[in-house]
């Protein structure tokens, strides 16, 4: 099978429709849930459609058969027989409950924000650092909860011995603050493959994702402003990132197999290859880890017909003197995505306009949108501006790699670096659009986008 074609998403209409109806029949039986949503609505420019883990309804007849005939597949557990799952679209778990109950549960980085910044005082299920803690925000004729993961997918809640916790803190701060700048990238890989091996043996490969990708948000966020707004929109209700879509990252040619090697020991599956057209000069790995639901993007510069080829495993031929395209020449003004620039972007899921619209108002504009489809709508916060090193300017001005103009600008002005990208997904649609991308990322390339 050609991989380019190996994953083919498709819009899932009838599991949208399904689970949207039952999303209703909850809030009409929770006013108050219904309230919350509006407030996201309005206060962060998100949908409470998308933060939604799952969702608790009574087993009906003929719901089951429903659920399988919309494309959910039915993944009993001991404790939770109802439980049915989606694998082909974006969509809350549906559990039936053979009690009766309707329950919607939102998906938060933290209980304990999501609590304290309602004003609540309610019991929180879980302990601090377990893989689940949840507590019941609202309780009507329908609940609803909060519910925090880290690379747990179940539903029952699970005792950690003290040590793991104690375990859990060491490494998430570990992440938090591992060195970034190496005089030679390949020791920043052995150095965060280290770390992560260790929490590997403590908490286990999907906690040890979760943890580090809560870092890779923070350390992104610290040098984004845009990012910084909008998840102080989001911390009103103490949400925080769980809302997100995919990583973004950008890598050299030389380290790009380093960088696969390290998000592979996490757990990551190779998913679609991304080459957004002709002579577009660079394509991406898709990565998920399904354990988490973490999606990443790996952006590298490379030519239509590498694309073909194993590129995420077999390394990229040395090439002295080959020209940098969009992706190359922003890893050489600002380092690696994995070690000291951070994260290109995060993509997060927002009602596309109102966000928009909103981080306007807050001094935050938008590029033009690069997809603009009923099932799929993007564009990128204007770019973040960053100071460049001289030596680094230097050296691609020596080697003839930059131009003595470009170099200047670069000096002065530095170069265009991270961004937001603000993503709305309707019916489902769990792909990306491969076509028109190449003139958006044209648009962040630091030499023409100052």
């Amino acid at each position: 099978m050609n991989q380019l074609n190996a994953f083919h998403w498709e819009t899932q209409p009838v599991a949208e429709s399904l689970v949207a109806e039952l999303v209703q029949h909850c809030l009409d039986r929770a006013p108050a849930a219904e309230l919350l949503g509006d407030r996201l609505l309005l206060e962060s420019g998100t949908r409470l459609f998308d933060w939604i883990d799952h969702l608790v309804v009574p087993d009906l007849p003929g719901l089951a058969e429903r659920c399988k005939s919309a494309g959910f597949h039915h993944v009993p557990t001991p404790t939770t027989p109802g439980c049915y799952r989606h694998q082909a679209g974006l969509f809350p778990t549906i559990v039936l409950s053979p009690q009766g109950l309707y329950a919607i549960y939102l998906k938060v980085e933290s209980v304990v924000d999501a609590v304290w910044a309602l004003h609540l005082h309610v019991p929180i299920t879980g302990a601090s650092g377990a893989p689940m803690r949840r507590a019941r925000i609202c309780q009507q004729d329908a609940e609803m909860w909060v519910i925090e993961r880290h690379g747990y997918t179940g539903f029952d809640i699970i005792d950690q011995p003290a040590e793991r916790m104690v375990a859990s803190q060491h490494h998430a701060e570990a992440f938090l603050l591992r060195p970034r700048q190496f005089a030679n990238p390949a020791d920043g890989f052995t150095h965060a493959l280290e770390l992560i091996e260790s929490a590997i043996r403590d908490l286990g490969m999907d906690q040890t994702c979760d943890r580090f990708f809560a870092a890779e948000r923070a350390y992104w966020q610290q040098r984004n402003r845009a990012a910084r707004v909008q998840f102080e929109c989001q911390q009103r209700f103490g949400f925080g990132w769980a809302n997100h879509d995919h990583h973004t990252y950008r890598s050299s040619r030389q380290y790009f197999t380093h960088m696969i090697r390290v998000f592979e020991t996490l757990g990551f599956v190779c998913r679609e290859r991304f080459y957004p057209g002709h002579n577009a000069g660079w394509g991406a790995q898709v990565l998920e880890q399904p354990m988490t639901g973490i999606v990443i993007f790996a952006d590298v510069d490379m030519s239509e017909a590498e694309i073909q080829r194993d590129f995420a495993h077999e390394p990229f031929p040395s090439e002295p003197g080959r020209p940098l395209g969009t992706v190359g020449l922003w890893c050489a003004l600002h380092g690696e995505s994995f070690l000291q620039a951070g994260m290109h972007h995060l993509e997060a899921t927002f009602a596309y306009t109102q966000a928009r619209e909103q981080l306007a108002k807050l001094g935050i504009n938008s590029m033009p949108p690069f997809t603009d489809f009923p099932h799929l709508r993007q564009c990128f916060t204007q770019g973040e501006q960053w100071q460049v090193d001289p030596v680094r300017i230097d050296y691609l001005e020596q080697k003839k790699l930059i131009t003595p103009t470009q170099a200047a600008t670069f000096r002065t002005n530095g170069a265009i670096g991270s961004h937001l990208e603000i993503l709305e997904r309707n019916q489902g649609f769990k792909g990306f659009n491969q076509q028109g991308v190449d003139k958006i990322i044209a648009g962040t390339d630091p030499r023409h986008a100052q």
